[in-house]
Parts: structure tokens; C-alpha cells; sequence
């Protein structure tokens, strides 16, 4: 028989690279490594902090891929980069700050909202041209941008999503333009919320480099 702590391992690189391929081509990854780390046995906010090792680490292989085969454009991301990492900062210590039982619920709820979100018809976010990428957004959409990023502070799951319908639907950028962003971004507010939570003891190291693993193949 297999030791059980091996097996766990063994779930856990399978499940990171499952959520990577999910969170490079489009988003939500997320969405399979949290229910995998609870079922592993970790505490919600432990879950929620470990997450994110393997996110950064998956961000910059997806970006590196993406500019070794010229498929990465990131023509006006700071308009859209700088307001999602201010908020991810608030929503990491606000996230940090809650119980278990209450996270539970919080990540519930979101894996049901996720779950209808992704349901939405895909062929309203393709479009085959990009706009000027260097153009000034309205400023509501630079506030839904920080709304975006303290959600992503906060959880993470389904932010992927969350990001496409903003950069495509919102920003008017073609799906492929707005992937390498939607990379960086991800990338900005989950570095930053690492550092919150391992400065709370909420992240298992060990797990989370296993799943980065994972997700970077």
C-alpha cells in the first residue's frame, strides 16, 4: 500500500497542474487547487494562502511561455495592473483576519457564484482585434479593476474569470491580448498577497511549492 502522506502528494502535483492549464488558457484554476487543499486537510485560510505559492510561480512560466512563442502583448496594462494590486493588498489582510469556519463558508459560496459565472456564453469575450491598448480607461472601470483585485486578494478563485470579462467585455481587448494581462496582473496581486499571509503563518510551504510545481508544467 502507498503511504497516505505520499498519495496526498501525489493528488496534489496532479491537481496543480490541472489548475495550471486551467488558469493559463483562460482562468479559475483556482477553483480545483482550494477544494484540493482543503481535502488534504488544511484549514480554510491556510488553503487560501497556500494557494498562492503556486499561482506566482505558474504567472511567470505562463508569461515566459507566452513571450518565447510572441504571443504576449502588454500594451496598456499598468491602466489596468496598478488598481488591481492596490486592492489586493486590503482583500489579503481582510482575508487573513477571519476564522476557519467563516472561510469555509466564504469559499462555498464562491465555488456556486464561480461556478455560474464560467457558464456565461465564452463567444461574447472573443473579439479578433484589440483596441488602442495604450488608451486611458473610464474611471469606473478602473474601480471595478480594484474591486477585482481585492477579490483576488481576498480568495482567488474564479478572479481568472473575473479578469477576462473585465479586460475583454470591459476593456475591449481581444482574448488573446487580454490572457498576457490578465498573466501579469495575476501575478502583481498574487505576490503581493503571499506576503500578507506568510507574514500571518498562513501558508504551507511545502504543499504550496508541490502544487507550483504542478501548475508551472
Amino acid at each position: 500500500m502507498f503511504d497516505s502522506s505520499l498519495l496526498m502528494y501525489i493528488f496534489a502535483l496532479l491537481g496543480g497542474v490541472l489548475a495550471g492549464i486551467i488558469n493559463t488558457l483562460a482562468g479559475s484554476g483556482s477553483l480545483v487547487t482550494l477544494p484540493i487543499l482543503v481535502a488534504l486537510g488544511l484549514p480554510a485560510p491556510l488553503a487560501n494562502g497556500t494557494n498562492r505559492v503556486g499561482i506566482v510561480l505558474q504567472s511567470v512560466v505562463g508569461l515566459a511561455t507566452m513571450r518565447r512563442t510572441q504571443q504576449l502583448n502588454l500594451s496598456g496594462s499598468p491602466w489596468y495592473v496598478v488598481p488591481a494590486v492596490c486592492g489586493a493588498g486590503a482583500g489579503a489582510w481582510v482575508a487573513s483576519t477571519l476564522d476557519a469556519q467563516t472561510m469555509n463558508g466564504v469559499i462555498f459560496a464562491a465555488m456556486i457564484a464561480m461556478l455560474g459565472l464560467i457558464l456565461l456564453d465564452p463567444k461574447k469575450w472573443l473579439r479578433e482585434q484589440s483596441k488602442d491598448g495604450a488608451a486611458r480607461p473610464p474611471w469606473w472601470l478602473v474601480l471595478v479593476f480594484v474591486g477585482i483585485g481585492f477579490y483576488g486578494g481576498f480568495l482567488q478563485a474564479g478572479v481568472g474569470v473575473m479578469l477576462l470579462v473585465g479586460l475583454v467585455m470591459g476593456a475591449g481587448f481581444s482574448l488573446r491580448h487580454a490572457n498576457g494581462i490578465k498573466l501579469l496582473i495575476a501575478l502583481g496581486f498574487t505576490s503581493l498577497a503571499l506576503i500578507v499571509f506568510a507574514s500571518k503563518g498562513l501558508v504551507d510551504w511545502r504543499l504550496g511549492a508541490l502544487m507550483a510545481v504542478g501548475q508551472s508544467i
